[in-house]
């Protein structure tokens, strides 16, 4: 059970093909699909309670907000998993974290296909406070966001404008730091090779585990 484990962690970590991972510890590729799949539902179920979630998050406290395609390949099946803004397919996810880079929320995932707005208003995070306190990019733009002046058709921004962009994207640094910090396990950062159909445990799976490890 043991070494189960610790091929599936290194699988979520390094994204590794099962075929490697069966030659490095002597094992059929079965046997290291069998690993994966049993153990990551069962790290998503039992590490789930760490995983903050809408009802606990805390919207009164100044939050940067920023979404992320977690990429996967391309399904014929799943069309609406192409994202046109990233020219590529995977899961959207939205982070929110706090001034100094602490991840708070993160959404449950959904197509790629669909807009930063529509992902964060699913996920009924905006009813959680006051979203006026909160920071983003110009994606959100209509949710009572602190954002980026958007460049009107009939003039260039002005120079109080840019500079107010400018400090703002100095803000919004911290979310896509954090962002990254989370991505450092691979399985997050590269195209999931797995079926799709288990894309969605193995998100929730690598999210408790953030979390978990971050307690």
């Amino acid at each position: 059970m043991f070494q189960s484990v610790v091929v599936t962690l290194t699988y979520l970590r390094r994204n590794r093909v099962q075929a490697e991972l069966a030659e490095t510890y002597a094992v059929s590729q079965s046997t290291i699909s069998r690993a994966i799949t049993s153990l990551t539902s069962l790290i998503a179920r039992l590490l789930n309670p760490y995983v903050p979630t809408a009802d606990e998050f805390d919207g009164t406290v100044q939050h940067v907000v920023d979404g992320t395609l977690l990429p996967c390949w391309s399904w014929a099946s799943r069309p609406d998993l192409y994202s046109g803004k990233h020219k590529t397919t995977g899961m959207n996810v939205q982070v929110a974290c706090t001034l100094d880079g602490r991840i708070a929320w993160i959404s449950d995932p959904t197509p790629g296909n669909r807009h930063d707005t529509h992902c964060l208003g699913k996920s009924d995070i905006l009813s959680a406070g006051n979203p006026a306190n909160w920071i983003g990019d110009k994606g959100y733009v209509g949710n009572h966001m602190i954002t980026p002046i958007k460049k009107p058709a009939y003039r260039e921004l002005l120079d109080w404008e840019k500079e107010f962009n400018t400090q703002l994207n100095k803000i919004r640094w911290v979310v896509e730091q954090a962002i990254a910090d989370l991505k450092v396990w691979r399985i997050l950062h590269t195209d999931y090779r797995r079926p799709i159909t288990t894309f969605n445990t193995t998100i929730s799976a690598v999210i408790a585990l953030y979390f978990y490890a971050a307690a």
